[in-house]
């Protein structure tokens, strides 16, 4: 008998905006997987959740381990654990629902999971429940448009691309630069190469109580900023066909 793996969004931080669907879903639940990034993690994921979620009578909290590393000698025995214990929960027909902090399929531990269902527990059925996440809780944030008309948006982790920072920011119109938490000094310097630091906005931990907005990215540019948080560079002002119109008529009225 095999068992269903679920990937579940929780949304950014705020609990009302988890999904109907994903509350649904965690309270139907056999075992609820909890990643954390340590023994001593309550899990983010898990305290936006919670709380909607409730007491399911007979439901298993699972707590998984994976430690904020890049590393492959850490992480991988931290998988393989993982494993073993999702392994016969699944072989005994269960249906294990694996939360993540955003969408699952957006910069998320469940991603990697999904990549070894095939192998790992041959015949699991696998869903995905999508969510709100970072990418437009930060621009509701600061009521700034994503994206219009012709627009071209880019995402990128910071962390790991700001060696390509300056490229992307000359080839779209729309930059989302996540986990910007340990490299402020280099976004910023970059910003102000390319004449677009008025450009940008800096929210961290967007729709929760602890929400911060900063305008002036020179005022952080040492600091050393929040894991969840986020650098919105919107280049241009609105472009789409009816921003062109209303151009076009004010410039007649005149």
């Amino acid at each position: 008998m095999s068992g269903v793996l679920i990937g579940v969004g929780v949304g950014p931080g705020a609990p009302d905006l988890m999904t109907l669907r994903a509350v649904n879903t965690l309270r139907a639940a056999d075992v609820i997987a909890i990643p954390r990034r340590s023994v001593y993690d309550e899990s983010l994921a898990w305290r936006i959740a919670k709380e909607n979620v409730g007491e399911v009578p007979g439901q298993e909290r699972l707590f998984l381990t994976f430690p904020m590393t890049k590393d492959p000698e850490r992480l991988r025995p931290a998988w393989e654990e993982a494993y073993a214990q999702l392994a016969p929960r699944l072989a005994a027909g269960k249906k294990v629902a694996f939360i993540t902090e955003g969408d699952p399929l957006v910069y998320s531990t469940f991603i990697y999971l999904l990549a070894e269902v095939p192998q790992r527990f041959p015949g699991t059925r696998t869903e995905v429940v999508p969510a709100v996440s970072s990418i437009t809780a930060v621009p509701a944030a600061v009521q700034v448009p994503v994206a219009d008309g012709q627009e071209r948006i880019a995402v990128l982790p910071a962390t790991y691309g700001v060696e390509d920072l300056t490229r992307v920011l000359r080839d779209f119109d729309t930059v989302l630069l996540m986990k910007v938490s340990s490299v402020m000094p280099q976004v910023v310097e970059a910003l102000e190469r390319e004449g677009l630091l008025e450009r940008a906005v800096y929210v961290s931990r967007a729709s929760t109580g602890q929400e911060k907005v900063v305008r002036d990215l020179r005022s952080i540019r040492n600091d050393k900023c929040d894991y969840f948080s986020m650098v919105m560079v919107a280049k241009k002002d609105r472009s789409g066909v009816l921003a062109g119109r209303f151009a076009q008529a004010a410039e007649v009225a005149r």
